[in-house]
């Protein structure tokens, strides 16, 4: 159990031991295959993506209707990879879920490639262009009130970083939200609590965190975003409450699964490459 000051939610029916066993080992995959891609492409942002990529392996393989098949209608669910920077988490999952042949990943910051350092619409699987850090709940915002306007019964998730929570475009629409009821709407936090230049609370102290959001009329859930049954239990049950917007703050690890990049500021940007590269590899080829 953790000591996260927590809406309590457990789900009646929760995921057979063999299906916990199959996202441990997806989540295993998906580190390997972000840090594989960051190396060859000597660029990206390995610890932030390290950190998001067990919320959205619980995501795309259990709680959102967003399929390869699927994606140009309207009326499914619907996701925007907020934090940018931290594509390659994202990239990684998508080629699991076959929206594009997993050796697209090796044309990462290549010329001319589409697979650049954040997230582009020329990507299958990707909802909107972001990584100028603020602006990605606000167009989620749009989407949710555009879908309670037209009578549609989609979700739309976002992921936002810690770090661009210091942007007053975020506080917006987190103002908006409650005040539209729109409980379509989850926003998800990767608390990993070191942005780019310092930890957040030398940066700028978030806390008390959670207590702001419920401010604003938030239903609010705060979880360990690595904990892959809670993740799955706390989104599996969104909306908390009818009529709010919800809330899902993960507390994770930057550079969560490689010891030496774990709680590491050099890790927001640094690469591994020599010694570093396989001793990550070996880490990552381990059962957990």
């Amino acid at each position: 159990m953790n000591n996260y000051s927590s809406m309590t939610i457990k789900k009646l029916h929760p995921l057979p031991v063999e299906k916990i066993k199959i996202l441990q080992q997806k989540s295993l995959l998906y580190r390997r295959t972000i840090v594989q891609m960051i190396y060859r492409a000597k660029a990206g942002h390995t610890g932030g993506s390290l950190s998001c990529v067990d919320i959205l392996n619980v995501l795309y393989n259990h709680i959102m209707n967003i399929t390869p098949e699927n994606f140009t209608e309207v009326n499914r669910d619907h996701y925007i990879h907020s934090k940018g920077h931290s594509v390659e988490a994202l990239y990684a999952v998508l080629a699991d879920k076959g929206f594009f042949p997993i050796k697209l990943l090796d044309h990462l910051e290549k010329h001319s490639s589409d697979f650049i350092g954040h997230p582009t619409r020329s990507v299958l699987g990707i909802e909107q262009n972001t990584g100028a850090l603020g602006h990605g709940l606000s167009v989620a915002v749009g989407m949710a009130l555009a879908a309670k306007r037209d009578g549609k019964t989609h979700r739309v998730f976002v992921m936002l970083s810690d770090g661009e929570c210091d942007e007053g475009s975020t506080w917006e629409p987190i103002l908006f939200a409650p005040q539209h009821k729109l409980d379509n709407l989850i926003a998800i936090v990767d608390y990993n609590k070191i942005q780019s230049l310092g930890t957040v609370k030398e940066v700028m102290d978030l806390d008390p965190f959670a207590d702001k959001w419920r401010a604003f009329g938030w239903a609010v859930c705060e979880i360990d975003g690595h904990n892959l049954v809670e993740v799955e239990e706390a989104l599996s049950r969104v909306p908390f409450e009818e009529g709010r917007p919800s809330c899902v703050i993960a507390h994770t690890v930057k550079g969560k699964g490689v010891s030496f990049m774990e709680n590491k500021l050099l890790w927001h940007y640094r690469t591994p490459q020599g010694e570093e590269y396989e001793a990550a590899l070996t880490e990552l080829k381990k059962e957990k």
